[in-house]
């Protein structure tokens, strides 16, 4: 199950346990359940503080042990008595999830503020979440951390981890077709990627206003960056290296590389994963004075001329300052604008097949994009599902060669050019079929199919820029050599640029670049 160097790594971690964490398990004579039953005497033998305990055997837990889902597994903290449960095999991605479940219930400190530690203590209340997920799926394991780090500070929260390919007739049950997917209570609580402080708002009303109050009472910040992707993270280093204070405002930190995999272009490192990179990023930029806001998003940006401030007004009503701004918000996914998709999504529509292709295991789907990644993601999701179908618009594919080559000796996999998708078509509850004209004749056709993931590419994140700063027609914000916009002492870097090439690389420049400019602006400014 662990390699030895895997294991070497997990011994380390686990000499930081403070107090003794009982592994409880809940298994059958099914392959997984014996891998699950295997990873934990890996784990015991690592660590004199953890112990296993069969949960089919023990008559203390006799009618929980009815209860629970095989197989699964239960961390439990001697100390506290928290729990934090894994129905499935927290491998892949989650197994970090484990690495740190195991390390909060041995008392290891979390890594929280105080008054989020406080507030979480705090809770009113009962809260049972559970989050289905996906081994592959990179925003799930944050959502898991968050909610685990909750029960193992108030014992009346408790969190369960799922893996939907293991668990399909809850999955389907429920109607799940996106992970992240968030339970609270037997009630749909979320989708999508989550933070500890995005939980809290929803659970804790009174936690917004909080927030907004304490971020409104700032101080007038020297620089300011509005994003945390690469071009967000660059700029900020270069400008808190300056010495001026500085503050980073973001919804995520990480942006649009926390969703991809595979990165294979960027200089000196021949391979690494965007979660993983986005940790490095995130590392980097705390190695300096950088006031780091997350889960909050920027409503708009404008001058006051009399003060020659920035103001960045954000959602929750607070209203930022800074002598100089750098917008750096990224894009995300292009979305189809055909009737039905916006119904849909998340019931079969979706834009990430790394994390709900396992959702559609056995069923037929499509890709909508033919250039690299809608074959890339042909090519992965061709592993799981029945079929894979690819709509490009154009008369080629765009892709490079060698994808194509590769696509098409999948036999489970058919491309299809000149195919204008019209309609989502679904019966209230999922995606039943997808219709879509042939340009070159006209015709109409209709494909029946369980999932479609769209790949068309990018949209900058500009809309609330829109009649306050000069954008192109696709909406990028029009920025010139130093990252200067059309308003004086706003910046901007990235892929919410007219940059013609969305690169990470590029966007890391374009922040570096971004910064120096703005603080050629500052020292240029009269005291």
């Amino acid at each position: 199950m662990l390699d030895t160097n895997l294991q070497t790594q997990l011994k380390s971690y686990l000499e930081n346990l403070k107090t003794p964490v009982e592994l409880v398990t809940f298994t059958d004579e099914s392959p997984k359940a014996k891998e699950l039953s295997q990873l934990v005497n890996q784990i015991v033998e690592l660590s004199p503080l953890v112990t296993a305990i069969d949960g089919n055997l023990s008559s203390s837990k006799s009618e929980q042990a009815s209860n629970e889902r095989v197989p699964s597994m239960l961390v439990r903290s001697v100390a506290t008595g928290s729990e934090m449960r894994f129905a499935g095999l927290p491998m892949g991605h989650e197994f970090t999830s484990l690495v740190m479940a195991l390390l909060h219930s041995g008392s290891h400190p979390l890594k929280l503020s105080a008054e989020q530690i406080e507030q979480v203590r705090n809770l009113d209340g009962e809260f049972e979440f559970e989050t289905y997920i996906s081994l592959s799926c990179q925003n799930c394991p944050d959502v898991v951390q968050a909610l685990n780090m909750m029960a193992a500070i108030n014992p009346l929260i408790k969190h369960t981890m799922i893996d939907g390919s293991l668990f399909q007739t809850e999955v389907f049950d429920r109607d799940i077709m996106s992970v992240p997917t968030v339970y609270l209570n037997g009630e749909s609580f979320g989708q999508g990627r989550m933070s500890l402080t995005d939980v809290l708002n929803k659970v804790d009303k009174s936690a917004g206003v909080r927030q907004a109050k304490a971020l409104e009472s700032k101080a007038v910040y020297d620089f300011l960056v509005v994003g945390g992707g690469p071009a967000g993270a660059a700029a900020a280093i270069y400008a808190a290296r300056k010495g001026i204070s500085t503050g980073l405002v973001a919804d995520r930190f990480g942006g649009q590389v926390s969703d991809t995999m595979a990165i294979e272009n960027f200089i000196s490192v021949k391979a690494t994963q965007g979660p993983k990179l986005v940790a490095s990023l995130e590392e980097h930029v705390r190695d300096y004075d950088v006031d780091i806001m997350n889960s909050n998003k920027a409503s708009k940006v404008k001058r006051n001329e009399e003060t020659g401030l920035i103001e960045v007004s954000l959602e929750n009503g607070a209203v930022l300052k800074s002598k100089a701004v750098v917008l750096a918000t990224g894009a995300r996914w292009r979305e189809m604008n055909v009737p039905g998709e916006h119904e849909y999504r998340g019931k079969g529509v979706a834009y990430c097949p790394h994390c709900d292709g396992p959702l559609f295991k056995g069923k037929p789907v499509a890709v909508i994009g033919g250039g690299n990644s809608g074959i890339e993601a042909a090519i992965d999701l061709a592993g799981l599902v029945e079929h894979v179908t690819v709509l490009e618009f154009a008369e080629t594919l765009r892709a490079d060669e060698v994808l194509v080559r590769k696509a098409n000796s999948l036999t489970n996999v058919t491309i299809i050019t000149n195919a204008q998708t019209t309609q989502v078509n679904g019966d209230g509850k999922r995606v039943t079929s997808l219709s879509y004209t042939d340009r070159s004749t006209d015709e109409s056709h209709e494909l029946t199919l369980a999932g479609i993931f769209v790949q068309i590419g990018l949209m900058p994140n500009s809309e609330f820029l829109q009649g306050d700063i000069e954008l192109t027609n696709r909406g990028e914000i029009i920025a010139g050599a130093r990252g200067e916009t059309s308003i004086a002492g706003v910046f901007a870097a990235g892929d919410v640029t007219n940059s013609p090439f969305k690169q990470i690389i590029i966007a890391m420049g374009s922040g570096a670049n971004a910064a120096l400019g703005g603080f050629d602006y500052l020292i240029r400014q009269d005291v």
